[in-house]
């Protein structure tokens, strides 16, 4: 039950990132869940121990949340610089 809970928060996550970053009509709903679960990968590992936020895993909260769409952003504003 929470791979379900986590791929639908990735999904909005990654729907809200890709709208931010004006990408959302090169991607899908697939791409938009990819980016999601990345970015809140990236966000666990590097973000949250700077911020002194847990992560997606801990609870689905607003900081959370937050955290989790700064890693899609940032996630997303890398692949644009490396496919110019």
């Amino acid at each position: 039950m929470n791979i379900i809970i986590y791929l639908i928060a990735g999904a909005i996550v990654g729907y809200i990132a890709s709208r931010i970053m004006r990408t959302n009509s090169q991607q899908g709903l697939i791409l938009d869940i990819v980016v999601g679960v990345i970015g809140a990968f990236l966000a666990g590992y590097f973000i949250s121990p700077l911020l002194g936020i847990g992560t997606i895993n801990d609870a689905i909260t607003i900081p959370t949340m937050l955290v989790t769409l700064l890693g899609s952003v940032v996630l997303l504003w890398i692949f644009k610089m490396v496919r110019r």
